[in-house]
Protein backbone atom coordinates (compact mmCIF):
# COMPACT_ATOMS: atom_id res chain seq x y z
CA UNK A 1 0.00 0.00 0.00
CA UNK A 2 1.56 3.39 -1.37
CA UNK A 3 0.96 6.63 1.40
CA UNK A 4 1.15 9.89 0.19
CA UNK A 5 2.53 12.74 3.02
CA UNK A 6 0.29 15.80 2.73
CA UNK A 7 2.34 18.42 5.21
CA UNK A 8 1.05 21.60 6.09
CA UNK A 9 2.77 25.29 5.53
CA UNK A 10 6.37 24.92 4.32
CA UNK A 11 6.32 21.42 3.86
CA UNK A 12 7.81 19.05 6.72
CA UNK A 13 11.47 19.65 7.40
CA UNK A 14 13.52 16.76 7.76
CA UNK A 15 12.86 16.47 11.67
CA UNK A 16 9.61 15.88 11.45
CA UNK A 17 8.19 12.56 11.82
CA UNK A 18 6.47 12.54 8.08
CA UNK A 19 10.36 13.15 6.87
CA UNK A 20 11.76 10.94 9.31
CA UNK A 21 8.50 8.28 8.23
CA UNK A 22 9.36 8.87 4.56
CA UNK A 23 13.29 8.41 4.34
CA UNK A 24 14.31 5.38 3.66
CA UNK A 25 10.53 3.98 2.39
CA UNK A 26 10.06 3.48 -1.20
CA UNK A 27 6.46 3.91 -1.28
CA UNK A 28 6.03 7.15 0.14
CA UNK A 29 5.55 10.42 -1.84
CA UNK A 30 5.03 13.87 -0.51
CA UNK A 31 3.01 16.35 -2.32
CA UNK A 32 4.90 18.80 -4.27
CA UNK A 33 2.53 22.94 -4.23
CA UNK A 34 4.33 25.25 -5.29
CA UNK A 35 2.88 27.72 -2.51
CA UNK A 36 4.34 26.12 0.77
CA UNK A 37 4.71 29.07 1.73
CA UNK A 38 2.22 31.50 0.97
CA UNK A 39 -0.55 28.33 0.92
CA UNK A 40 -3.12 28.38 -2.36
CA UNK A 41 -6.18 25.28 -2.07
CA UNK A 42 -6.29 24.93 -5.68
CA UNK A 43 -2.31 24.78 -5.99
CA UNK A 44 -2.23 22.06 -3.47
CA UNK A 45 -5.32 19.87 -5.14
CA UNK A 46 -3.15 19.78 -8.02
CA UNK A 47 -0.25 18.50 -5.70
CA UNK A 48 -2.77 15.95 -4.67
CA UNK A 49 -3.75 15.04 -8.29
CA UNK A 50 0.16 14.80 -9.32
CA UNK A 51 0.94 13.12 -5.92
CA UNK A 52 -2.24 10.74 -5.00
CA UNK A 53 -4.52 10.64 -8.25
CA UNK A 54 -2.57 8.45 -10.30
CA UNK A 55 -2.61 5.92 -7.53
CA UNK A 56 -6.26 5.18 -8.70
CA UNK A 57 -7.11 5.12 -4.87
CA UNK A 58 -4.43 2.76 -3.94
CA UNK A 59 -2.79 5.43 -1.35
CA UNK A 60 -3.48 6.16 1.71
CA UNK A 61 -3.19 9.97 2.89
CA UNK A 62 -1.14 10.93 5.97
CA UNK A 63 -1.82 15.01 6.65
CA UNK A 64 -0.26 16.99 9.17
CA UNK A 65 -2.11 20.55 9.76
CA UNK A 66 -3.42 22.93 6.90
CA UNK A 67 -2.50 19.32 5.04
CA UNK A 68 -5.52 18.30 7.04
CA UNK A 69 -7.70 20.54 5.20
CA UNK A 70 -6.48 19.90 1.89
CA UNK A 71 -6.40 16.17 1.99
CA UNK A 72 -10.47 16.70 3.44
CA UNK A 73 -11.45 18.89 0.75
CA UNK A 74 -9.59 16.47 -1.87
CA UNK A 75 -11.07 13.49 -0.57
CA UNK A 76 -14.59 15.43 -0.54
CA UNK A 77 -13.84 16.46 -4.46
CA UNK A 78 -11.91 12.59 -5.85
CA UNK A 79 -13.85 10.66 -3.33
CA UNK A 80 -12.30 6.97 -5.15
CA UNK A 81 -9.05 8.89 -4.67
CA UNK A 82 -7.88 6.86 -1.19
CA UNK A 83 -8.54 3.74 0.84
CA UNK A 84 -8.16 6.09 4.32
CA UNK A 85 -6.92 9.42 5.54
CA UNK A 86 -4.68 10.07 8.71
CA UNK A 87 -5.57 13.48 9.89
CA UNK A 88 -3.07 14.67 12.37
CA UNK A 89 -3.42 17.99 14.00
CA UNK A 90 -5.47 19.85 11.92
CA UNK A 91 -5.30 23.35 12.65
CA UNK A 92 -9.46 24.62 13.48
CA UNK A 93 -10.08 28.07 11.24
CA UNK A 94 -11.97 29.08 13.77
CA UNK A 95 -8.68 29.68 16.25
CA UNK A 96 -7.17 33.04 16.54
CA UNK A 97 -3.74 31.28 15.49
CA UNK A 98 -5.19 30.05 12.58
CA UNK A 99 -2.42 31.62 9.81
CA UNK A 100 -3.87 34.19 7.93
CA UNK A 101 -1.80 33.71 4.93
CA UNK A 102 -3.98 30.57 4.68
CA UNK A 103 -7.10 32.10 3.63
CA UNK A 104 -7.96 30.00 0.73
CA UNK A 105 -7.99 27.00 3.28
CA UNK A 106 -10.39 29.47 6.16
CA UNK A 107 -14.29 28.00 5.21
CA UNK A 108 -13.64 23.85 4.85
CA UNK A 109 -15.70 21.53 3.69
CA UNK A 110 -17.53 19.79 7.23
CA UNK A 111 -19.47 16.97 5.73
CA UNK A 112 -18.69 12.73 5.98
CA UNK A 113 -15.26 11.84 3.99
CA UNK A 114 -16.12 9.33 1.98
CA UNK A 115 -13.19 7.37 3.14
CA UNK A 116 -12.20 6.08 6.04
CA UNK A 117 -9.79 8.30 8.27
CA UNK A 118 -8.64 8.77 12.19
CA UNK A 119 -8.17 11.70 13.44
CA UNK A 120 -5.03 12.50 16.23
CA UNK A 121 -5.60 15.68 18.32
CA UNK A 122 -3.35 17.12 20.80
CA UNK A 123 -4.43 18.38 24.03
CA UNK A 124 -2.64 21.36 24.23
CA UNK A 125 -2.27 22.35 20.30
CA UNK A 126 -2.24 26.07 19.87
CA UNK A 127 -4.42 25.99 16.33
CA UNK A 128 -6.45 23.69 17.35
CA UNK A 129 -8.15 22.94 20.94
CA UNK A 130 -9.49 19.41 21.75
CA UNK A 131 -13.13 20.49 21.61
CA UNK A 132 -12.34 22.12 17.88
CA UNK A 133 -10.80 18.79 17.01
CA UNK A 134 -13.67 17.39 17.96
CA UNK A 135 -15.71 19.12 16.20
CA UNK A 136 -13.57 18.43 13.12
CA UNK A 137 -13.96 15.19 13.58
CA UNK A 138 -17.69 14.89 14.32
CA UNK A 139 -18.31 16.84 10.65
CA UNK A 140 -15.78 14.49 8.91
CA UNK A 141 -17.59 11.68 10.84
CA UNK A 142 -13.90 10.11 11.71
CA UNK A 143 -12.74 8.72 14.95
CA UNK A 144 -10.92 11.11 17.05
CA UNK A 145 -7.97 10.38 19.15
CA UNK A 146 -6.41 12.15 22.02
CA UNK A 147 -2.69 12.12 21.64
CA UNK A 148 -1.98 13.85 24.70
CA UNK A 149 -0.10 17.35 25.24
CA UNK A 150 2.09 16.81 22.19
CA UNK A 151 2.00 20.80 21.35
CA UNK A 152 0.89 20.61 17.64
CA UNK A 153 2.60 17.27 17.40
CA UNK A 154 5.66 17.93 14.57
CA UNK A 155 9.63 18.30 15.23
CA UNK A 156 9.70 21.31 17.78
CA UNK A 157 6.99 19.15 19.83
CA UNK A 158 9.91 16.46 20.09
CA UNK A 159 7.90 13.59 19.05
CA UNK A 160 11.06 12.72 16.44
CA UNK A 161 9.80 9.41 14.70
CA UNK A 162 6.16 9.54 16.97
CA UNK A 163 6.34 5.85 16.80
CA UNK A 164 2.44 6.58 18.91
CA UNK A 165 1.54 7.56 15.38
CA UNK A 166 3.12 4.56 13.54
CA UNK A 167 1.67 2.30 15.66
CA UNK A 168 -1.96 4.65 14.92
CA UNK A 169 -0.97 4.47 11.49
CA UNK A 170 -0.01 0.36 11.17
CA UNK A 171 -3.62 -0.35 13.25
CA UNK A 172 -5.65 2.09 10.86
CA UNK A 173 -4.66 0.69 7.86
CA UNK A 174 -4.58 -3.12 9.36
CA UNK A 175 -8.40 -2.09 9.66
CA UNK A 176 -8.54 -1.31 6.00
CA UNK A 177 -7.38 -4.98 5.49
CA UNK A 178 -3.98 -3.67 4.18
CA UNK A 179 -0.36 -3.34 4.99
CA UNK A 180 1.83 0.14 5.04
CA UNK A 181 5.64 0.16 4.22
CA UNK A 182 6.63 1.40 7.45
CA UNK A 183 9.96 0.08 8.78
Amino acid sequence: MHLTMVPGIGGSNEGHWQSLWQAGAPEMSRISPSSWEDPDLENWMDALDDAAGSRNGDTILVAHSLGCLASAEWLLRNPDGARGVLLVAPPDPAEPAFPELAGSFRDPRLEPLPVPGLLVASENDPYCTLPGARLLAGAWDVPLIDAGALVHINDESGVGAWSQGRNLLTAFAAGLGVSIPLG
